[in-house]
């Protein structure tokens, strides 16, 4: 069984290991399974990205239409002057995309590009039914819930989270001026923002919950996204070679670290994510009813993406992800979620072979294509490509979604 990179264990006796108050119970089952990745994901929890805060707090006073047009023109253009005139920490930051790790090897993406195209829509179907909903089992749904960005503009968030993962599969999607990089330097920014927000406000509880956004949740996120996504994208028919699940694993493992978080919690491949993934789901609380609400919110949003506007027939759509979610996750998180009660027999063997129909269709008759449930869910792809194509950087202004300025 995989105990965590070499390095876990050199890093963990020079962070603080203070426990939330909400792991202490999982964290002791956590380290009797495995000691060295549960103290590394706990300690976790105290970090946050310091380079990006430091970003958030040095453009602090400045004009936020401000702040977003001079990061938008350090981000297009590196060697210009707009940068170099930039505040330091921003300088720091943005000339950091010009010197990848050794690790990364941009050919090494493209086998895990062709497969995420070739396989888009059966992806995006169990990144939402899948990866997202099983985050918010996790104290990962305390931000969401608190800042109200999925209830509030749960619609927008779902699209935009489908663009990123789009444009970071696009062949060139993570060079120095691809979308992909941007929209990752966006979240991260984002993410340093919201951080900045709760922890001046009075809703975030650190001796309970750590850090908000803190570094052992989105390196836990981001072994979701790429391992734990594996697993459920092959349960619904998407079809991969092992060259293509490694690439798959390295576009994401680079995407990770452009958002911030460091290596030290960052998977070098699918079996330390999938142990990372298990051990941090034994250190985290039961679902709270806060992930209860932003599991709901998610799935409702799907019919809302792709435009359905008439309420049964978002009832009927919202029915056939939450069935195809279940299937998903399995019976006792869903219930757990508190899914509607729906038998899963043979749920997943149809969804596959809708698939394999969808892809029939698409080939003989394309004006069909758009009549069924799993053409609409899928569907969630098509408006990924049509989202907002201008790149801002934007950043929320209030605690709470509805109280902020477009961002």
């Amino acid at each position: 069984m995989a105990v965590g990179p070499p390095f876990w264990g050199d890093i963990i006796g020079s962070l603080d290991l203070t426990v939330p108050t909400d792991y202490i119970e999982g964290y002791a089952l956590a380290r009797k399974a495995n000691q060295a990745v549960a103290d590394n994901y706990i300690a976790h929890h105290l970090i946050a990205d310091p380079e990006a805060d430091a970003v958030i707090a040095e453009l602090g006073d400045m004009d936020h239409a401000q702040s977003a047009m001079l990061i938008r023109a350090a981000m297009d253009d590196p060697d210009g002057s707009v940068l170099r005139d930039s505040p330091a920490s921003l300088q720091r930051l943005v000339g950091g995309l010009d010197n990848p790790p050794d690790w990364v090897n941009f050919d090494e993406f493209m086998p895990g590009s062709r497969m995420f195209l070739r396989n888009a829509r059966v992806i995006l179907a169990a990144f939402v039914g899948g990866t997202l909903v099983e985050g918010f089992t996790t104290n990962i749904s305390k931000s969401f819930f608190i800042t109200g960005r999925v209830r509030d503009q749960g619609v927008r968030r779902l699209m935009q989270n489908n663009r990123h993962m789009l444009e970071s599969f696009l062949p060139g999607g993570l060079e120095r001026t691809g979308d992909g990089l941007k929209l990752s330097m966006r979240l991260r920014l984002v993410h340093a923002q919201v951080r900045k927000l709760l922890l001046e406000s009075d809703e975030w509880d650190t001796e309970a919950w750590g850090v908000p956004l803190s570094s052992a949740h989105l390196g836990m996120a981001i072994a979701g996204f790429s391992a734990r996504l594996l697993h459920h994208m092959k349960r619904l028919g998407a079809k991969y070679t092992d060259e293509e699940k490694r690439s798959f694993m390295a576009v994401w493992r680079y995407t990770g670290y452009i958002m911030g978080i460091p290596e030290t919690i960052l998977f070098p491949n699918e079996e330390d994510a999938l142990e990372l993934y298990r051990i941090g789901v034994m250190c985290e609380p039961s679902p709270s009813l806060e992930g209860v609400v932003m599991a709901h919110a998610l799935i409702n949003s799907a019919p809302l993406v792709v435009g359905i506007e008439d309420p049964k027939e978002r009832q009927r759509l919202a029915s056939y992800v939450f069935r195809i979610s279940r299937a998903v996750i399995g019976p006792d998180m869903a219930d757990r979620l508190r899914y509607p009660r729906t038998p899963v027999l043979g749920v997943l063997p149809f969804f596959r072979f809708q698939a394999r129909y969808h892809n029939f269709l698409s080939r003989w008759f394309p004006r069909l294509t758009k009549q069924n449930n799993f053409s609409q869910f899928t569907g969630l792809l098509d408006v990924a490509t049509v989202a907002e194509t201008e790149i801002h950087y934007n950043m929320p202004d209030h605690v709470y979604s509805e109280n902020s300025s477009p961002w």
